[in-house]
Protein backbone atom coordinates (compact mmCIF):
# COMPACT_ATOMS: atom_id res chain seq x y z
CA UNK A 1 0.00 0.00 0.00
CA UNK A 2 1.00 3.44 -0.58
CA UNK A 3 -0.05 6.79 1.43
CA UNK A 4 1.12 9.94 0.09
CA UNK A 5 1.86 11.99 3.50
CA UNK A 6 -0.88 14.82 4.01
CA UNK A 7 -0.06 15.61 7.61
CA UNK A 8 -0.43 19.21 8.76
CA UNK A 9 2.89 19.18 9.82
CA UNK A 10 4.43 18.30 6.31
CA UNK A 11 7.37 20.18 4.92
CA UNK A 12 7.93 22.27 8.38
CA UNK A 13 10.73 22.91 9.48
CA UNK A 14 12.52 20.22 12.18
CA UNK A 15 12.29 21.35 15.76
CA UNK A 16 14.89 22.96 16.90
CA UNK A 17 16.45 19.87 19.18
CA UNK A 18 16.22 17.29 15.92
CA UNK A 19 17.90 19.57 14.05
CA UNK A 20 20.73 20.26 16.03
CA UNK A 21 21.22 16.26 16.70
CA UNK A 22 21.07 15.80 13.00
CA UNK A 23 23.49 18.82 12.22
CA UNK A 24 26.00 19.01 10.11
CA UNK A 25 28.06 19.82 13.15
CA UNK A 26 26.93 16.46 14.98
CA UNK A 27 27.89 14.71 12.20
CA UNK A 28 31.24 16.01 11.96
CA UNK A 29 31.72 14.75 15.51
CA UNK A 30 30.68 10.86 14.72
CA UNK A 31 33.11 11.07 11.69
CA UNK A 32 35.64 12.40 14.48
CA UNK A 33 35.05 9.61 16.64
CA UNK A 34 35.06 7.25 13.77
CA UNK A 35 38.47 7.82 13.25
CA UNK A 36 39.26 6.50 16.63
CA UNK A 37 37.27 2.97 15.92
CA UNK A 38 39.25 0.09 14.90
CA UNK A 39 38.01 -1.55 11.80
CA UNK A 40 36.15 1.57 10.30
CA UNK A 41 36.27 1.72 6.56
CA UNK A 42 33.88 3.73 4.36
CA UNK A 43 30.90 0.95 3.26
CA UNK A 44 30.21 0.39 -0.28
CA UNK A 45 27.80 2.36 -2.69
CA UNK A 46 26.99 -0.19 -5.08
CA UNK A 47 25.50 0.45 -8.64
CA UNK A 48 22.42 -1.24 -10.07
CA UNK A 49 22.62 -0.36 -14.16
CA UNK A 50 21.00 -3.52 -15.47
CA UNK A 51 18.08 -3.27 -12.99
CA UNK A 52 17.65 0.01 -13.73
CA UNK A 53 17.17 -0.39 -16.89
CA UNK A 54 14.85 -3.24 -16.34
CA UNK A 55 12.60 -0.61 -13.94
CA UNK A 56 12.93 2.43 -16.21
CA UNK A 57 14.64 4.28 -13.74
CA UNK A 58 17.59 6.40 -14.34
CA UNK A 59 19.84 5.22 -11.93
CA UNK A 60 19.86 2.94 -8.54
CA UNK A 61 22.35 2.80 -5.89
CA UNK A 62 22.29 0.84 -2.42
CA UNK A 63 24.81 2.01 0.50
CA UNK A 64 26.01 -1.53 1.62
CA UNK A 65 26.41 -1.58 5.23
CA UNK A 66 26.49 -5.54 5.38
CA UNK A 67 29.86 -4.41 5.81
CA UNK A 68 29.74 -1.70 8.62
CA UNK A 69 32.62 -2.47 11.79
CA UNK A 70 32.50 -6.00 11.49
CA UNK A 71 28.76 -6.08 12.90
CA UNK A 72 27.17 -6.47 9.62
CA UNK A 73 24.67 -3.39 10.26
CA UNK A 74 24.27 -0.30 10.03
CA UNK A 75 23.54 -0.58 13.50
CA UNK A 76 26.95 -0.51 14.37
CA UNK A 77 26.76 3.19 13.89
CA UNK A 78 24.50 3.96 16.31
CA UNK A 79 24.36 2.23 19.71
CA UNK A 80 27.86 2.19 19.92
CA UNK A 81 28.72 5.44 19.44
CA UNK A 82 25.62 6.15 22.11
CA UNK A 83 27.97 4.19 24.57
CA UNK A 84 31.40 5.86 24.18
CA UNK A 85 29.75 9.54 23.81
CA UNK A 86 28.04 8.40 27.43
CA UNK A 87 30.80 7.00 29.19
CA UNK A 88 33.07 10.14 27.74
CA UNK A 89 30.49 12.33 29.04
CA UNK A 90 30.51 10.81 32.48
CA UNK A 91 34.33 10.76 32.52
CA UNK A 92 34.29 14.52 31.36
CA UNK A 93 32.08 15.01 34.44
CA UNK A 94 33.78 13.26 36.98
CA UNK A 95 37.27 14.27 36.14
CA UNK A 96 36.30 17.86 36.07
CA UNK A 97 37.31 18.54 32.40
CA UNK A 98 36.60 17.89 28.98
CA UNK A 99 37.48 14.10 27.71
CA UNK A 100 38.02 13.21 24.12
CA UNK A 101 38.03 9.78 22.19
CA UNK A 102 41.41 9.61 22.28
CA UNK A 103 41.55 9.39 26.05
CA UNK A 104 38.93 6.20 25.64
CA UNK A 105 41.52 3.56 26.50
CA UNK A 106 43.38 5.49 29.26
CA UNK A 107 43.31 4.14 32.93
CA UNK A 108 41.47 6.78 34.14
CA UNK A 109 38.12 6.57 31.38
CA UNK A 110 38.32 2.86 31.73
CA UNK A 111 38.23 2.94 35.46
CA UNK A 112 34.77 4.93 35.21
CA UNK A 113 33.68 2.88 32.68
CA UNK A 114 34.25 -0.07 34.76
CA UNK A 115 31.54 1.06 37.13
CA UNK A 116 28.70 1.49 34.76
CA UNK A 117 26.86 -0.62 32.82
CA UNK A 118 24.64 -0.05 29.90
CA UNK A 119 21.35 -2.10 28.88
CA UNK A 120 18.91 -2.32 25.97
CA UNK A 121 16.04 -4.25 24.38
CA UNK A 122 16.71 -5.50 20.82
CA UNK A 123 15.68 -7.32 17.82
CA UNK A 124 19.36 -8.28 17.25
CA UNK A 125 21.66 -5.61 15.44
CA UNK A 126 20.95 -2.63 18.03
CA UNK A 127 22.00 -5.36 20.73
CA UNK A 128 25.25 -6.43 19.08
CA UNK A 129 26.22 -2.64 18.96
CA UNK A 130 25.83 -1.81 22.20
CA UNK A 131 27.65 -4.76 23.42
CA UNK A 132 30.26 -4.00 21.54
CA UNK A 133 30.61 -0.60 22.65
CA UNK A 134 30.36 -1.60 25.97
CA UNK A 135 33.32 -4.13 25.99
CA UNK A 136 35.36 -1.35 23.41
CA UNK A 137 34.73 0.86 26.53
CA UNK A 138 35.11 -1.91 29.37
CA UNK A 139 31.19 -1.10 30.72
CA UNK A 140 29.01 -3.75 32.18
CA UNK A 141 26.30 -4.37 29.54
CA UNK A 142 22.77 -6.43 29.76
CA UNK A 143 20.89 -6.97 26.59
CA UNK A 144 16.94 -7.64 26.39
CA UNK A 145 15.67 -10.04 23.94
CA UNK A 146 11.99 -11.10 23.17
CA UNK A 147 11.00 -14.33 22.54
CA UNK A 148 10.69 -13.65 18.76
CA UNK A 149 14.86 -13.78 18.11
CA UNK A 150 17.09 -16.65 17.15
CA UNK A 151 19.21 -18.19 18.63
CA UNK A 152 22.16 -17.07 16.24
CA UNK A 153 21.80 -13.64 16.67
CA UNK A 154 21.35 -13.80 20.39
CA UNK A 155 24.82 -15.70 20.40
CA UNK A 156 26.43 -13.06 18.65
CA UNK A 157 25.39 -10.51 21.08
CA UNK A 158 26.58 -12.66 24.20
CA UNK A 159 29.77 -12.81 22.03
CA UNK A 160 30.89 -9.20 23.15
CA UNK A 161 30.09 -9.99 27.25
CA UNK A 162 26.77 -8.97 27.37
CA UNK A 163 24.40 -10.79 29.95
CA UNK A 164 21.45 -11.72 28.26
CA UNK A 165 17.92 -11.41 29.15
CA UNK A 166 15.11 -13.27 27.70
CA UNK A 167 11.62 -11.80 27.54
CA UNK A 168 8.21 -13.34 26.68
CA UNK A 169 6.26 -11.56 23.94
CA UNK A 170 7.50 -8.86 21.29
CA UNK A 171 10.07 -5.74 20.85
CA UNK A 172 7.91 -4.09 22.76
CA UNK A 173 7.37 -5.99 25.94
CA UNK A 174 11.29 -6.29 25.82
CA UNK A 175 11.59 -2.57 26.02
CA UNK A 176 9.00 -2.31 29.13
CA UNK A 177 11.34 -5.21 30.27
CA UNK A 178 14.47 -3.27 30.23
CA UNK A 179 13.06 -0.04 30.99
CA UNK A 180 11.60 -1.13 34.31
CA UNK A 181 14.87 -3.36 35.26
CA UNK A 182 17.31 -0.26 34.61
CA UNK A 183 15.57 1.77 36.92
CA UNK A 184 15.38 -0.62 39.29
CA UNK A 185 19.19 -1.40 38.89
CA UNK A 186 20.68 2.39 37.73
CA UNK A 187 21.40 1.21 34.55
CA UNK A 188 22.15 3.33 31.61
CA UNK A 189 19.25 3.06 29.20
CA UNK A 190 20.56 2.94 25.52
CA UNK A 191 17.29 2.17 23.28
CA UNK A 192 16.84 3.12 19.60
CA UNK A 193 13.65 3.99 20.11
CA UNK A 194 11.99 7.04 22.17
CA UNK A 195 8.89 8.04 24.47
CA UNK A 196 7.76 10.97 26.31
CA UNK A 197 10.75 11.94 28.71
CA UNK A 198 13.26 9.59 26.91
CA UNK A 199 14.84 11.33 23.56
CA UNK A 200 18.65 12.30 24.09
CA UNK A 201 19.69 8.78 23.90
CA UNK A 202 18.01 8.12 20.80
CA UNK A 203 19.24 10.98 19.67
CA UNK A 204 22.47 10.17 19.82
CA UNK A 205 21.93 6.82 18.40
CA UNK A 206 20.43 8.14 15.22
CA UNK A 207 22.99 10.73 14.93
CA UNK A 208 25.38 8.06 14.51
CA UNK A 209 23.91 6.77 11.69
CA UNK A 210 24.56 10.02 9.88
CA UNK A 211 27.98 8.45 8.98
CA UNK A 212 26.97 6.55 6.11
CA UNK A 213 25.10 9.51 4.69
CA UNK A 214 28.13 11.54 4.39
CA UNK A 215 29.70 8.31 2.82
CA UNK A 216 27.40 8.10 0.48
CA UNK A 217 26.69 11.51 -0.92
CA UNK A 218 30.59 11.95 -1.61
CA UNK A 219 30.38 8.27 -3.25
CA UNK A 220 27.44 9.86 -5.72
CA UNK A 221 27.65 11.42 -8.58
CA UNK A 222 24.95 13.84 -8.11
CA UNK A 223 22.27 13.80 -4.94
CA UNK A 224 19.16 11.48 -5.32
CA UNK A 225 16.09 12.40 -6.45
CA UNK A 226 13.96 10.00 -4.45
CA UNK A 227 15.02 7.77 -1.16
CA UNK A 228 13.36 4.80 -0.31
CA UNK A 229 13.79 3.85 3.36
CA UNK A 230 12.78 0.68 5.43
CA UNK A 231 11.78 1.94 8.90
CA UNK A 232 11.42 -0.50 12.25
CA UNK A 233 10.86 2.16 15.01
CA UNK A 234 12.14 4.52 12.51
CA UNK A 235 15.20 5.85 13.58
CA UNK A 236 17.09 5.20 10.04
CA UNK A 237 14.66 6.60 8.09
CA UNK A 238 14.63 9.63 10.53
CA UNK A 239 18.15 10.36 10.45
CA UNK A 240 18.02 9.98 6.75
CA UNK A 241 15.09 11.80 6.08
CA UNK A 242 15.89 14.94 8.50
CA UNK A 243 19.50 14.89 7.58
CA UNK A 244 18.66 15.31 4.13
CA UNK A 245 16.27 17.80 4.68
CA UNK A 246 19.24 19.77 6.48
CA UNK A 247 21.39 19.68 3.40
CA UNK A 248 19.51 20.31 0.85
CA UNK A 249 16.59 22.05 2.24
CA UNK A 250 13.41 22.55 -0.59
CA UNK A 251 15.82 20.52 -2.77
CA UNK A 252 16.13 17.21 -1.00
CA UNK A 253 15.49 14.23 -2.25
CA UNK A 254 11.30 12.69 -2.60
CA UNK A 255 11.35 10.38 0.42
CA UNK A 256 9.50 6.95 1.10
CA UNK A 257 9.18 5.59 4.34
CA UNK A 258 8.53 1.45 3.79
CA UNK A 259 7.05 -0.65 7.12
CA UNK A 260 6.35 -4.45 7.18
CA UNK A 261 2.70 -4.66 6.03
CA UNK A 262 2.42 -6.96 9.65
CA UNK A 263 4.39 -4.13 11.46
CA UNK A 264 3.27 -1.05 10.28
CA UNK A 265 3.06 1.36 13.04
CA UNK A 266 4.53 4.25 10.73
CA UNK A 267 1.87 4.17 8.13
CA UNK A 268 -0.71 3.76 10.34
CA UNK A 269 0.61 6.71 12.45
CA UNK A 270 0.36 8.62 8.98
CA UNK A 271 -2.47 7.37 7.76
CA UNK A 272 -4.38 8.42 11.56
CA UNK A 273 -2.27 11.57 11.82
CA UNK A 274 -0.87 10.82 14.65
CA UNK A 275 1.62 7.87 16.46
CA UNK A 276 -0.17 4.88 17.52
CA UNK A 277 0.47 1.36 18.14
CA UNK A 278 -1.06 -1.51 16.32
CA UNK A 279 -1.96 -4.53 17.02
CA UNK A 280 0.41 -7.52 17.22
CA UNK A 281 -0.71 -10.54 14.95
CA UNK A 282 1.21 -12.41 12.93
CA UNK A 283 5.27 -12.22 13.28
CA UNK A 284 7.05 -11.17 9.57
CA UNK A 285 10.17 -12.31 8.22
CA UNK A 286 11.44 -9.00 8.24
CA UNK A 287 12.27 -9.22 11.91
CA UNK A 288 14.84 -6.52 12.06
CA UNK A 289 11.81 -4.17 11.12
CA UNK A 290 9.21 -5.71 13.70
CA UNK A 291 8.20 -2.85 15.99
CA UNK A 292 4.50 -1.33 17.22
CA UNK A 293 5.02 1.89 18.06
CA UNK A 294 7.08 4.35 16.63
CA UNK A 295 10.35 6.19 18.39
CA UNK A 296 9.05 9.40 19.15
CA UNK A 297 11.50 11.70 18.16
CA UNK A 298 11.64 9.52 14.63
CA UNK A 299 7.86 10.04 14.25
CA UNK A 300 8.22 13.59 14.67
CA UNK A 301 10.83 14.03 12.27
CA UNK A 302 9.07 11.73 9.47
CA UNK A 303 5.89 13.62 10.01
CA UNK A 304 7.43 16.57 8.56
CA UNK A 305 10.21 15.18 6.18
CA UNK A 306 9.24 11.98 4.78
CA UNK A 307 6.84 12.64 1.53
CA UNK A 308 5.26 9.02 1.71
CA UNK A 309 4.82 6.00 3.56
CA UNK A 310 4.42 2.73 1.75
CA UNK A 311 4.00 -1.47 3.23
CA UNK A 312 5.63 -4.33 1.75
CA UNK A 313 4.87 -8.15 2.23
CA UNK A 314 7.07 -10.37 3.40
CA UNK A 315 6.79 -12.07 0.58
CA UNK A 316 8.67 -8.77 -1.01
CA UNK A 317 11.26 -9.06 0.93
CA UNK A 318 12.42 -11.95 0.20
CA UNK A 319 12.73 -11.57 -3.45
CA UNK A 320 14.52 -8.21 -2.63
CA UNK A 321 17.32 -10.93 -1.25
CA UNK A 322 17.36 -13.41 -3.66
CA UNK A 323 17.45 -10.47 -6.91
CA UNK A 324 20.14 -8.84 -4.74
CA UNK A 325 21.87 -12.53 -4.24
CA UNK A 326 21.32 -13.18 -7.64
CA UNK A 327 20.81 -10.22 -9.82
CA UNK A 328 20.60 -10.37 -13.57
CA UNK A 329 23.45 -8.92 -16.40
CA UNK A 330 26.39 -7.35 -15.22
CA UNK A 331 24.87 -5.45 -11.47
CA UNK A 332 26.89 -6.76 -8.89
CA UNK A 333 25.49 -9.51 -5.89
CA UNK A 334 25.01 -8.41 -2.59
CA UNK A 335 24.45 -10.01 0.80
CA UNK A 336 21.17 -8.59 2.52
CA UNK A 337 19.43 -9.67 5.58
CA UNK A 338 15.35 -10.12 5.67
CA UNK A 339 15.22 -7.08 6.77
CA UNK A 340 17.93 -5.18 4.17
CA UNK A 341 16.84 -5.14 0.96
CA UNK A 342 13.33 -3.54 2.18
CA UNK A 343 14.05 -0.14 0.48
CA UNK A 344 14.30 -2.40 -2.96
CA UNK A 345 11.42 -4.57 -2.02
CA UNK A 346 9.42 -1.25 -2.37
CA UNK A 347 10.70 0.79 -5.38
CA UNK A 348 9.83 -2.35 -7.06
CA UNK A 349 6.26 -2.44 -6.56
CA UNK A 350 6.45 0.92 -6.82
CA UNK A 351 8.14 1.44 -10.31
CA UNK A 352 6.31 -1.59 -11.90
CA UNK A 353 2.63 0.09 -11.21
CA UNK A 354 2.25 3.07 -13.29
CA UNK A 355 -0.25 4.61 -10.66
CA UNK A 356 2.78 4.77 -8.23
CA UNK A 357 4.89 6.21 -10.74
CA UNK A 358 2.83 8.99 -11.02
CA UNK A 359 2.48 9.99 -7.38
CA UNK A 360 6.09 9.30 -6.82
CA UNK A 361 7.05 11.09 -9.45
CA UNK A 362 9.48 8.14 -10.72
CA UNK A 363 10.81 8.28 -14.47
CA UNK A 364 13.75 7.40 -16.26
CA UNK A 365 15.33 10.10 -14.60
CA UNK A 366 15.07 9.39 -11.18
CA UNK A 367 17.96 8.87 -9.09
CA UNK A 368 17.31 6.26 -6.12
CA UNK A 369 19.24 5.91 -3.00
CA UNK A 370 18.84 2.66 -1.19
CA UNK A 371 20.52 1.23 2.33
CA UNK A 372 21.38 -2.66 2.53
CA UNK A 373 20.89 -1.96 6.24
CA UNK A 374 21.83 -5.79 7.31
CA UNK A 375 23.76 -8.13 5.90
CA UNK A 376 23.15 -12.35 7.03
CA UNK A 377 22.63 -11.64 10.19
CA UNK A 378 20.92 -14.64 10.70
CA UNK A 379 23.04 -17.09 8.32
CA UNK A 380 21.37 -19.93 8.91
CA UNK A 381 17.72 -18.06 8.20
CA UNK A 382 19.57 -16.64 5.20
CA UNK A 383 20.80 -19.66 3.30
CA UNK A 384 16.78 -20.95 3.84
CA UNK A 385 14.91 -18.28 2.29
CA UNK A 386 17.95 -17.77 -0.89
CA UNK A 387 19.29 -21.17 -1.27
CA UNK A 388 23.02 -20.39 -1.30
CA UNK A 389 25.62 -19.54 1.90
CA UNK A 390 26.37 -15.88 2.51
CA UNK A 391 30.28 -16.66 2.02
CA UNK A 392 28.60 -18.34 -1.43
CA UNK A 393 27.29 -15.08 -2.30
CA UNK A 394 29.83 -12.52 -0.99
CA UNK A 395 32.41 -14.62 -2.84
CA UNK A 396 30.51 -14.28 -6.31
CA UNK A 397 30.01 -10.75 -5.31
CA UNK A 398 33.91 -10.20 -5.12
CA UNK A 399 34.89 -12.35 -7.99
Amino acid sequence: MLLINELADHRKSLEAADAEVLSVKEAKTVQHFLQHRAGHKVTPLVSLPELSRKLDIGTIQIKDESQRLGLGSFKALGGSYAVIRLVLEEASNRLGRAVDIQELQSDEVKQIASQMTVSCATDGNHGRSVAMGAQLVGAKCAIFVHSGVSDERIAAIAHFGANMIRVEGNYDDSVAEATRVAAENNWLTVSDTSWPGYERIPGLVMQGYTALLGEALQQMGEPPTHVFIQAGVGGIAATVAGHFDILFGDKRPFFVVVDPSRAACLFESARLGHAVKVDHSQSTVMAMLECYEPSLVAWRILARTADAFMTVEDEDAVSAMKKLANPEGSDPAVVAGESGGVGLAALIKAASDTKMREQLGLDSHSRVFLINTEGATDPKLYETLVGATPEAIAAKASA
